[in-house]
């Protein structure tokens, strides 16, 4: 039996009207499906994109979150995309740790930000309680969280696949150091694999959106400290390719940076900046021919997208647009 749990509500930000149903098959193998319908002129969907902020507002999290609200008014965004690594340095201990006050509610203030955000897990929210990120009682301390291992935002020009990256990561199995993961729900880890590369392959190819876009923590490609996953190009880069998705967008590396694939018919966007960033390891040679831009430092990123056109735009941690492209479908 299929359960629907059904919530609606109406923003109003720069004319817009936005709609919010979920919809959830809980004893259904699918990803589980968020409506997010936006009327806006001309039909477009706006949101922002951060990741790696958690630290209370230490290391500038604060000033990111100040002129993503400054954006966030200007662009009327629908939404919010947080592309994990939520609180450092081990998630959340529970539902009550004060850490998601401190963190979240207390830091994203602005009026602009009060809408949903879209959240996945990162490595480090798996050190900590993954139960209590994924809990409703968050949703109930503040109503704009909406974390899942993995879910599907629909919007009518945009589907948008928020994937669980870090039990892909062979490292964290097998030499975890210190570190102490919690894998509850995801084990046997070759079954939860299976699972999430069948229902991404699954959820692409019912999509008819014009635009297909998949959100994971981990990178793809990518010129920072951490580089590309190996796991996650082996395991799930074949199938965005198949099913030709146009951005692949992670955070994970502290940094924002754009490059696509040999084709250039993927579109791989890292916005990992939302506190401590400037690593200063780069590896230009990767991706010599693929890399359009790179910053070693911390900001944020804007999404703008019609029916037939994308524009994409990064921001330092005063607000300056730093790198801006535009893209068809």
């Amino acid at each position: 039996m299929a359960y629907h749990f059904c919530s609606s509500s109406i923003l109003k930000w720069s004319l817009s009207i936005t709609c919010l149903c979920l919809h959830i098959a809980r004893n259904s193998a699918e990803f589980p499906t968020i409506e997010h319908t936006s009327i806006k002129n001309g039909g477009s969907v706006s949101f922002l994109v951060v990741g790696d902020w958690g630290r209370g507002g230490n290391f500038n999290q604060s000033k990111v979150a100040t002129q993503m609200g400054e954006i966030g008014k200007k662009l009327g965004i629908d939404f919010v995309i947080s592309t994990g690594d939520n609180f450092y340095y081990t998630g959340l201990k529970g539902v009550n740790d004060p850490m998601f006050k401190k963190s979240f509610t207390n830091i994203y203030t602005a009026k602009s930000l009060q809408i949903p955000w879209y959240i996945v897990l990162g490595n480090h929210d798996y050190m900590g309680s993954t139960g209590a990120q994924l809990s409703p009682v968050l949703r109930k301390i503040d109503n704009r969280w909406h974390c899942m291992r993995n879910f599907i935002v629909e919007t009518g020009i945009l589907d948008i696949v928020f994937i669980d990256t870090t039990p892909f990561v062979d490292k964290y199995f097998e030499n975890p150091k210190k570190q102490r993961f919690d894998w509850k729900d995801v084990m046997p880890r070759g079954k939860y694999m299976s699972y999430l590369s069948k229902n991404l392959d699954l959820a692409l190819k019912k999509s008819e959106a014009p635009w297909k876009i998949v959100v994971g923590h981990h990178t793809m490609k990518s010129i920072g400290s951490h580089g590309d996953t190996e796991e996650i190009v082996t395991h799930l880069l074949p199938i965005l390719e198949e099913n030709e998705v146009k951005m692949y967008i992670n955070g994970h590396d502290h940094c924002l940076e754009h490059l696509s694939n040999e084709e250039g018919s993927i579109q791989f966007f890292t916005s990992g900046g939302g506190s401590k960033a400037w690593k200063n390891e780069i590896h230009y040679k990767n991706h010599n021919d693929s890399t359009h831009f790179y910053y070693d430092g911390q900001g944020f990123m804007s999404v703008e997208i019609t029916y037939d056109k994308a524009k994409i735009a990064f921001y330092d941690v005063s607000g300056k647009p730093i790198y801006k492209i535009n893209t068809m479908v």
